[in-house]
């Protein structure tokens, strides 16, 4: 009987999101490099969407875990066992975030942060109204589908949770609609899927007043913006602005996946009681996890490679210029680079990948390309990723 590749493995037993999977093999990984099975290097220019903030198999990262899996893996349901990870990296979470972000419930992935924070606000406010925002992306699960204005999207899982609002964002004009009924008012500071859309400072600001005029808990989605992304350790920073409630996820496991939703101690209190366990979960908090955490966390806050970031960026989008780009929208190292057609965007993507570069598009935008580095990338290497994105851009027939 011939034996069948690890591909074909892949394809008849690993059940698949899409008809036509990225399909790179890999075999390793290491600082902002992928490498398949046969050792060719790929320039990851995406993070794996915004995961890997510091690269691929960081020191830091890989011994806290080795050093925690030598003490113990998984010991108790979230919430019951005193843990050590969990209760180091609360604490320093807690202290690189304002003071009514202190109280920090750690769950495994961005979409169970989005839904742990729906039923906080409702637990919390007693009210049923949930307001999100047209092109926005919070997840695939039940509750966090629901919050999708895309109706080719979720149509198929229909009927999603009552009572959600869409509005337009960056428009004032809605924000109205927000009242003494709404629970809570869900939104990114920059849309990812969207095509990186930056939140104005006068919208925000405005949407911040009328949640606190109305009594409607607001919750930054920073699930892809975190840790670093956009030249702050939280997106939120740039405007001056706080959330009642911060999701977090992707970047801030180090890899590893965990997620968490934050609150004031008074906010959150009201899980424990009316009824008790108001939100659980098993794997929540893993330490492994949070070990991980932590130590990504420490050297994001030890380094400068944040401060670096926004001087990266701009690096980045200044190398990138070709008639064929439309528009380039940038908040720190997460770019969109429009080319204003799906054809021309797939085409440098799988000629970037047949050269070394992993790129990606948009859920919502397939006119725009995806660019978000690991923040360990060197100004050679952005020069390098620039030189072979523009040579791919002029050798296109499309």
């Amino acid at each position: 009987m011939q034996k069948l590749s690890q591909r074909q493995l892949f394809l008849q037993y690993v059940a698949q999101t899409s008809e036509i999977p990225m399909g790179l093999e890999i075999s390793h990984a290491e600082g902002i490099y992928q490498y398949n099975t046969q050792g060719k290097a790929y320039m990851d220019l995406i993070s794996g969407i915004s995961v890997s903030n510091l690269g691929h198999n960081h020191p830091k990262v890989k011994e806290a875990i080795i050093h925690q899996l030598n003490k113990h893996s998984y010991s108790m349901v979230y919430g019951e066992f005193i843990q050590s990870p969990q209760v180091e990296l609360a604490r320093l979470l807690s202290s690189v975030l304002p003071a009514g972000l202190d109280n920090v419930f750690f769950v495994n992935s961005g979409s169970e942060a989005v839904e742990g924070a729906l039923k906080l606000a409702k637990r919390y406010t007693g009210r049923s109204e949930i307001i999100a925002f047209k092109n926005a992306y919070h997840g695939s699960s039940h509750g966090s589908l629901s919050l999708l204005s895309n109706k080719e999207y979720t149509r198929k899982f229909r009927p999603l949770l009552p009572d959600v609002k869409h509005l337009s964002f960056n428009s004032t004009e809605g924000l109205d609609q927000i009242s003494e009924r709404t629970a809570c008012v869900i939104i990114e500071i920059v849309q990812g899927e969207g095509g990186v859309q930056v939140a104005s400072p006068e919208f925000l600001q405005q949407l911040r007043n009328k949640c606190r005029e109305t009594g409607t808990l607001l919750i930054f989605d920073e699930i892809q913006t975190a840790m670093g992304r956009t030249g702050k350790m939280f997106a939120f920073e740039h405007y001056g602005i706080m959330p009642d409630i911060l999701l977090l996820a992707k970047a801030f496991g180090g890899g590893m996946p965990l997620g968490a939703f934050v609150a004031s101690k008074e906010i959150m209190y009201c899980l424990t009681h009316n009824p008790v366990l108001g939100h659980i979960s098993t794997f929540g908090g893993h330490p492994v996890s949070c070990a991980a955490a932590l130590a990504n966390l420490q050297v994001l806050k030890e380094s400068n490679l944040i401060e670096q970031v926004e001087e990266k960026g701009r690096l980045l989008e200044n190398l990138l210029k070709h008639p064929k780009i439309k528009e380039i929208r940038r908040k720190g190292l997460m770019m969109a680079v429009d080319l204003g057609d799906f054809d021309l965007v797939l085409d440098v993507i799988h000629k970037a990948m047949d050269k070394g570069l992993i790129l990606d598009w948009f859920l919502w935008n397939n006119q725009s390309i995806r660019i978000a580095p690991p923040l360990i990338i060197t100004h050679e290497e952005i020069k390098k990723a620039a030189g072979i994105l523009l040579d791919i851009l002029a050798d296109s027939k499309i």
